[in-house]
């Protein structure tokens, strides 16, 4: 993985939990800025999907186990669009702070991920 990517994924990720679990605490349902700030995590994970395929064909190959590896990054793959199809569905302060959750728990998903890759 890139170094430089990873901690620009995790901030982005960090961002959108505390953003979405400050609005669910405050008891706001789900609005634009969370439902946006949880998809921008998947969008950074769609890249990684990109940087995971690539970087093997440049020089930089996994260390650790890859299946470990892309096994934790399909399962943070799915997981955001589906709390944001659970926080369509539940208009309450529940599905924003399901949001939160996740998006943080995505953050130490890519840590793992980034460990994994350098076989630590």
């Amino acid at each position: 993985m890139i170094e430089w990517f990873t901690t620009v994924s995790v901030v982005i990720a960090v961002l959108a939990g505390s953003v979405a679990l400050v609005s669910g605490l405050r008891g706001t349902a789900p609005r634009d800025l969370t439902v946006l700030s949880t998809l921008a995590v998947e969008a950074v994970l769609v890249i990684q999907v990109g940087v995971a395929i690539a970087q093997p064909f440049m020089g930089n190959p996994t260390v650790g186990d890859p299946l470990e590896f892309w096994m934790y990054l399909v399962t943070a793959l799915l997981m955001p669009p589906a709390v944001v199809i659970w926080a369509i569905v539940d208009k309450t302060k529940w599905g924003t702070l399901a949001m939160g959750g996740v998006s943080l728990s995505v953050a130490v998903m890519i840590l793992r991920m980034s460990v994994i890759w350098a076989g630590a």
